[in-house]
């Protein structure tokens, strides 16, 4: 099996084995990277010997902290925007692969947990989160929008917890994350190995929920209530002034990330969570997710040029975006979300 040189394919027992190996950048997704393990999973799915998948990644601080958003705004400030669009059409039908997959998909996703993260990760049967996990959907903090399936998540939280998880990238702990469906059992990492070791000698995957440690108090499940009203109302903007109406500590931080990101992008991701479809699925999400990120390759489209500079590349934290709180208008939402004719993503 290849490998890109962050990323280790291979065959350990019946289990098809996927380890990210690039903890110097938290496991970031590079276009490479996502080829392989598309690759890998193609090859495996037929693959008698191959029974069950298991991704994990290397050190301590993240399983994989998002997609390589940096190398998509120098592509797009270079002319290239077709850069970032093979990027995400590579990577989101990798995600409808895992999402679709015939043969058991197991991830262990230890510390930091985002973006890109969550799509490889958090689509799949049985998703092993430990205690130092904490996810999160940051996008709209560059100007991009919750993708890589991302949207199907929210779309499933409890109440208006998605549109707050959107808008205001809230880290979750092992017990929110619980609690929003995006994993499903938490197990202490020194047990992690020996798990492996047995799922890839057979074992079957109930291994895992006799692991399991008991669920921990959820931060968000306490603040479900004033969480649902203050998402309730029009716009991103609104959903800030409530949370500071609370006057709740933990109200005054979502309030303040939420001024922080980006109004365009927080727009777009209420638009897609408003309207995602009842029983919709992961080809609705990604279909619909991509087609604000084919548009936002080029960089004078949506914000996402100027979030990454200020974020990733000046570091200035200072993004100018184009649009003040509360002024988007509905019908640039509208045309970033519009289908793409021709451009339009297909999927295996």
């Amino acid at each position: 099996m290849s490998d890109s040189p962050h990323v280790h394919c291979r065959i350990e027992g019946c289990a098809g084995r996927i380890t990210l190996t690039r903890p110097q950048a938290l496991n970031a997704l590079t276009h490479a990277m996502v080829q392989v393990i598309d690759a890998a999973l193609i090859a495996w799915a037929d693959d008698p010997a191959v029974t069950r998948i298991v991704i994990d990644a290397a050190g301590a601080r993240a399983f994989c902290a998002g997609g390589d958003v940096a190398a998509v705004w120098r592509a797009g400030m270079a002319g290239d925007a077709q850069a970032g669009r093979s990027f995400w059409r590579d990577e989101y039908r990798m995600n409808a692969r895992l999402a679709d997959y015939p043969k058991p998909v197991i991830s262990f996703m230890q510390g930091f947990v985002m973006g890109g993260g969550v799509g490889l990760g958090c689509h799949v049967r049985a998703r092993i989160i430990g205690l130092s996990t904490r996810m999160a959907m940051p996008e709209c903090n560059i100007g991009l929008i919750p993708d890589v399936g991302g949207t199907l998540l929210l779309s499933r939280a409890p109440g208006h917890l998605g549109a707050f998880l959107a808008l205001t990238a809230t880290r979750m702990g092992p017990g929110d994350a619980l609690y929003a469906g995006f994993a499903d059992h938490v197990i202490a990492g020194a047990e992690w190995p020996a798990l492996i070791a047995a799922l890839c000698d057979g074992a079957a995957p109930g291994i895992l929920a006799e692991a399991a440690l008991p669920a921990s108090d959820s931060p968000l499940a306490a603040q479900a209530d004033q969480i649902d009203m203050a998402l309730s109302g029009q716009d991103a903007e609104a959903a800030r002034l409530a949370l500071l109406a609370t006057g709740a500590g933990w109200a005054d931080e979502a309030a303040a990330a939420i001024a922080r990101n980006s109004p365009l992008s927080m727009a777009a991701s209420l638009a897609l969570l408003r309207g995602f479809p009842a029983g919709a699925g992961i080809r609705t999400a990604l279909r619909d997710e991509y087609r604000f990120t084919w548009r936002a390759a080029d960089p004078g489209a949506t914000d996402l040029g100027e979030g990454v500079r200020a974020q990733l590349i000046d570091k200035d934290r200072r993004p100018v975006w184009r649009h003040a709180p509360g002024a988007v208008p509905a019908e640039e939402v509208a045309a970033l979300l519009a289908p793409l004719g021709e451009a339009e993503l297909t999927l295996p």
